[in-house]
């Protein structure tokens, strides 16, 4: 089952409240009206994922299309949740945007290397934010198809590995 570009659900993995504020506003001034799940730490992340504990009500905490992570968030990092993703069966094609605010290339690459499928660093510049909000609309929502397979957790493991996996 396809889902609209505009249902598809966005999850913000992101611990600072100021961060998570200007990323809605962002999305709101670039017409961006997605539903829009927030967690704000890897283990949190991990459970919505699941659906476990508070997130099992998957009409109100449904599998999301795009994942926007942090990298530095406490108690899991966005590194230690991007692997567990990719080792998910039924999460392995979760398309995961890193929005974070490092551009330490070692970031860069390790991301990469676990399984992002994108890379961005936070502009210090609202406007800029609002660019990018619009640019990931326009290619993770309405132009780039999304595999299905991430869907339902239950999917069975066909066999294929993301690349750089």
């Amino acid at each position: 089952m396809n889902i609209a570009p505009d249902q598809a659900v966005i999850l913000i993995a992101e611990d600072s409240e100021d961060d998570i504020a200007l990323i809605r506003r962002a999305f709101r001034k670039a017409g961006l009206l997605n539903p829009v799940q927030v967690v704000r730490d890897g283990e949190e992340t991990i459970a919505y994922l699941k659906g476990e504990l508070q997130y099992a009500n998957r009409i109100e905490y449904p599998l999301p299309s795009l994942l926007l992570l942090d990298l530095k968030m406490p108690h899991k990092n966005g590194f230690e949740v991007l692997r567990w993703i990719r080792q998910q069966p039924g999460l392995r094609a979760l398309r995961v945007v890193v929005l974070t605010s490092s551009e330490e290339l070692r970031d860069v690459n390790m991301a990469y290397q676990l399984g992002a499928n994108s890379f961005l660093v936070k502009p210090m510049d609202f406007s800029d934010l609002v660019k990018i909000s619009q640019a990931l609309a326009g290619y993770w929502l309405w132009m780039s198809r999304a595999p299905e397979t991430h869907r339902s957790p239950s999917v069975p493991d066909l066999g294929v590995t993301p690349p750089g996996n």
